[in-house]
Order: C-alpha cells, then sequence, then structure tokens
C-alpha cells in the first residue's frame, strides 16, 4: 500500500491539471478582413446598385468575365474574371512552389491556422451567413447550418484526430516477413485541385482547403460561376490566416471562370477533388427571417422546374400540395418556385430520372420491402439515402440494400455532420470520397514501407537453394517452405518445415548442393 499511495496521489494531480489547463483557452491571433465592398449597407456606388436582370433565353455570363448578382432580389453584385488556360497554369505554379515549402512545416502550425480560422468564423457567423444568402438566395437558418455548423465541425474534428490520421499506420508484417516492420506513410501529394458548386459557397470552398492545407498540400479552388462573389470573399478569410502563422502566401488560390477554366485546372493539378452535379440549380431562400425557403441560385431554373412537374403530369401523376410565396417583387418572380408535392409518379418520369435541385418532394408507393429497395436501386443516382421507420432495425436493413455512398437511418443528413465519416456517392453520383480519415487520407501520397525490425542482426538473406544459379532442389525447398508458412494443419506444417530445415543444412561436395543453370 505504501507503494501505491504516491503513485494514485501523482495520478490525481495530474489529472486536476489537465482539467485546470483545459479551462485556459488557446492563445489564438485574431485576423482582419476586408469587407467594405461586400457589405450592403445602402451605401454602394451607383454601378454597383443597380437591378441587374439577364435577358430572357440569354446566359447571364459572358466569355471573359463573370457576372454576379443575387438570385433572390436580381442586384448586380459586380463581376470577376474568367481566368484563361494559362492563367490557371500559373497560379497552379505559384502554389506548387509555395507547397514545397509548407510540406515542411509542423501539425502544430498546422493547428493554429486551423484555430485561427474557428475563430474568426465564430465572431463572424452572421457576416459568413450574410454573404452566402446574399449570393446564392439561401435563408441565414440555411447558411449557418450548412456553411457555419458543418465548417466548424470539420475543424474540430482535424484539431481533435487529423494528425493520428496521418502518422505512419503499423501493419503486420505476415508469416514469411516475420523479421519485418510493415508500416504506411502519409505524405503530401503536392497541389490539389477542387472544383466545387455553388450551393454551399462556403463550406464546398472550406472543406477540400482544410484537408489539403491540413495533411501538407496547396490547393487551386476553381470555384461556381454561380457563387463567384461570394467565393472571392471567403478566400480573404484564407489569406489573412495563411498570413498570420507566416505560411507561404501562394499555398491557397481560388479561381475564378467557366469550363475551359476547370478543363485547364484538371490537367495542372496532381489530384481533383469534384463537389456538385453539372446542371443543377439549388433552391435558397433570402435574407429576411420570415422566409422558410426562397430564391433559385440559378437564373430560370424555376422553368426546367416546372417542365418536370409537367411532365410528371402528363404521364399520370397528381399533385396534392402546392405553396405560395405571396409578394416577393416582380423583378424576382422568375427565380422562385412553389413548394411541390406530387404523387402516383414513376421511373418513366423526368422527375424521377434528373437532378431537380428544387422544393419538389415526388412520392412512390410500395407495397413490400424488397420493392421500396428496387425502386431506390432503379436511380441512375446514388449519392445518399435516409430510411425512416417506425422498426429502426427494419429500417437498417432497407438502408444496407440501397446502392448509395451514405445513408442515414431515421434521420436526414445526419452522417454529414460526423465528420469523421467519409462523403461520396456512386453510380452517377459520383467516385472516391471526400472527409473523414478517408477523405484526409486521399490528399496523401500513401506509401508502403518494410525495413528489418531487427537490423543489424537479422537481415534478409535468400535460402541457398535458390540462390542464384538455383539448385537442383530448389523447388522442392520452395513447395516445402510454401507449405511450413501456410499449410492448413499444424503437423503439415511441422512435417514441411523439417524438410525446409534438412535442406538448409544439407552438405554437398564443393561446400553446396549441386547447381541448376536454367
Amino acid at each position: 500500500m505504501a507503494f501505491w499511495w504516491p503513485l494514485l496521489v501523482l495520478a490525481f494531480a495530474y489529472g486536476i491539471c489537465r482539467f485546470l489547463l483545459m479551462l485556459i483557452p488557446p492563445k489564438v491571433p485574431s485576423i482582419d478582413v476586408d469587407t467594405s465592398d461586400v457589405l450592403d449597407d445602402g451605401n454602394q456606388a451607383q454601378e454597383n446598385s443597380f437591378i441587374y436582370v439577364p435577358p430572357r433565353g440569354t446566359s447571364q455570363q459572358s466569355g471573359k468575365i463573370v457576372q454576379c448578382y443575387e438570385p433572390a432580389t436580381m442586384k448586380y453584385l459586380g463581376y470577376v474574371p474568367a481566368l484563361t488556360r494559362d492563367e490557371v497554369k500559373d497560379r497552379v505554379a505559384k502554389v506548387r512552389k509555395a507547397q514545397k515549402m509548407w510540406a515542411k512545416s509542423s501539425f502544430k502550425q498546422r493547428r493554429l491556422f486551423l484555430r485561427i480560422l474557428l475563430k474568426y468564423i465564430i465572431k463572424h457567423q452572421a457576416l459568413i451567413c450574410e454573404i452566402s444568402s446574399r449570393d446564392t438566395g439561401k435563408t441565414m437558418v440555411d447558411a449557418s447550418l450548412g456553411e457555419i455548423m458543418t465548417t466548424c465541425e470539420k475543424i474540430n474534428w482535424l484539431l481533435s484526430e487529423g494528425e493520428q490520421w496521418l502518422k505512419p499506420e503499423y501493419r503486420s508484417s505476415g508469416r514469411s516477413m516475420l523479421h519485418k516492420r510493415a508500416k504506411v506513410e502519409f505524405h503530401p501529394l503536392g497541389v490539389i485541385g477542387a472544383i466545387v458548386s455553388w450551393n454551399y459557397p462556403f463550406h464546398n470552398i472550406f472543406n477540400p482547403m482544410l484537408a489539403a492545407i491540413f495533411s501538407g498540400n496547396g490547393i487551386v479552388i476553381k470555384i461556381s460561376e454561380h457563387a463567384s462573389w461570394s467565393g472571392c470573399f471567403y478566400f480573404r478569410i484564407i489569406q489573412s490566416a495563411l498570413a498570420a502563422i507566416g505560411a507561404p502566401e501562394d499555398l491557397v488560390e481560388v479561381i475564378t471562370g467557366f469550363a475551359e477554366t476547370g478543363e485547364a485546372l484538371v490537367s495542372s493539378v496532381d489530384k481533383v477533388i469534384f463537389v456538385g452535379s453539372p446542371g443543377v440549380g439549388k433552391m435558397g431562400p433570402p435574407l429576411v427571417g420570415k422566409y422558410d425557403m426562397g430564391a433559385l441560385c440559378m437564373h430560370e431554373h424555376s422553368e426546367k422546374l416546372e417542365g418536370l412537374v409537367n411532365d410528371a403530369l402528363d404521364k399520370g401523376a397528381e399533385i396534392v400540395a402546392r405553396g405560395s410565396f405571396g409578394h416577393i417583387g416582380e423583378d424576382a418572380v422568375d427565380q422562385y418556385f412553389p413548394p411541390t408535392v406530387i404523387v402516383n409518379v414513376n421511373h418513366t418520369m423526368r422527375l424521377m430520372q434528373e437532378e431537380a435541385f428544387g422544393p419538389i418532394m415526388p412520392i412512390m408507393k410500395f407495397s413490400s420491402d424488397e420493392e421500396v429497395v428496387r425502386l431506390a436501386n432503379e436511380s441512375k443516382y446514388g449519392l445518399g439515402c435516409a430510411v425512416f421507420s417506425g422498426n429502426q432495425s427494419r429500417a437498417r436493413e432497407i438502408a444496407s440494400q440501397i446502392h448509395a455512398g451514405v445513408a442515414a437511418v431515421n434521420d436526414f443528413a445526419s452522417t454529414y455532420m460526423c465528420q469523421s465519416l467519409p462523403f461520396g456517392g456512386v453510380k452517377h453520383s459520383g467516385f472516391g470520397r471526400f472527409g473523414g480519415v478517408e477523405g484526409l487520407r486521399a490528399c496523401c501520397l500513401v506509401k508502403a514501407v518494410a525495413e528489418d525490425r531487427w537490423w543489424p542482426f537479422v537481415k534478409t538473406k535468400i535460402p541457398k537453394p535458390i540462390q542464384y544459379p538455383v539448385a537442383e532442389n530448389g523447388f522442392e525447398f520452395q513447395e516445402s517452405l510454401v507449405e511450413a508458412l501456410y499449410g492448413i494443419g499444424i503437423w503439415d506444417r511441422l512435417r514441411a518445415l523439417v524438410n525446409v530445415l534438412k535442406m538448409l543444412t544439407e552438405q554437398h561436395p564443393g561446400g553446396g548442393g549441386k547447381r541448376r543453370n536454367d
């Protein structure tokens, strides 16, 4: 007892000290980000405050610039350049040079970068959400849930577990290599390219950026032409945080443009992360808090949604509920679509074959669990599924049979808030995974390493019977060696081991066994 008592006191004191240290907040620098040209304070210059309404039937974009406007009000926000192929390659080259320095950075420095970002995000939630709302049309609450919480959860997971999953991972070396130490190392790949969608402009930029930077890479992010205004501001936050820790200023780049810009990026980087799919328009509500949903991000997308509904109605579907918006202003009418619930749908309808990305809920009937699984798997998409049932075991069983990359049981999209989990789909919903351990390691050069466990005392040596020139009993030796290592029964392995030892110790005239030159 006299021996254990001091140890218990020390353990208790250590626990108290750890607890007290947790009460002391870490020292995290603050950053300032210029917001003078993004705040909607009513004092904009005349050329930045007129109502911009693209002509019907034409694109709102031109070849050399990307026009930006608020989808909820059609207010003009400005424009950004559409970068050419050569300009993209120049940006990638700068990031590549910066990454070579950043690859040598410590995890301590990388964690400080994350904490600086986290501090700014928490302090400026309203600003970040307002800018997202203005550029995509989403509500402030939607922006908080989809932009702020998901990003903070990502940062928190990386702070807690990121280094752990990037350290060398030791593996079993197997029976034939017992004298070896086997491990997997995770090294930076170089420059990551990310092409991200417009539906959550803040999170879609930060999510791949956080993983890339924490794993020692540089990154070039091609933001959507439908959310470029907000993306350029969010880039300033990243630049300020990098400057605060003394990181290379060109470590992260955000580029703007159209298809040519994205194609140039894909051909210039070491890995590509693609977030989203082409040809979809996100429903997003305005800033005013009384709305629960609202403007479509992409111009004239309401016409596509109406076409999907009309096609379904022509083929026998029926609308059972449809909402309205009341007075939203004549200039923005085309940017809204009423919430619609439609029944009696089937897979011959475009509504069940194309991504709507709008407030339409199609409902299909089913008579058995087998049928509902079949109906779900007939879709060409396979990103995620949500299965609801009063019997959780039943819901779990159905979810396990649906061919999708993500599944939630008695909930919707909760898997994405678990940032330790990977995210990605199958079929037309993409390939590969980002997020979680798998996504973090996907930013790495995964290197298999084997080295002597007890070097220099035990080294790999080729047995004499199979040294060149191979002995006449070389193949017999190999047969016995294989059985000694992997034989089914213990007695078979022991008998084979005796044969192996016998052949190794056999002495022949001239100091070795007979050799064959073939």
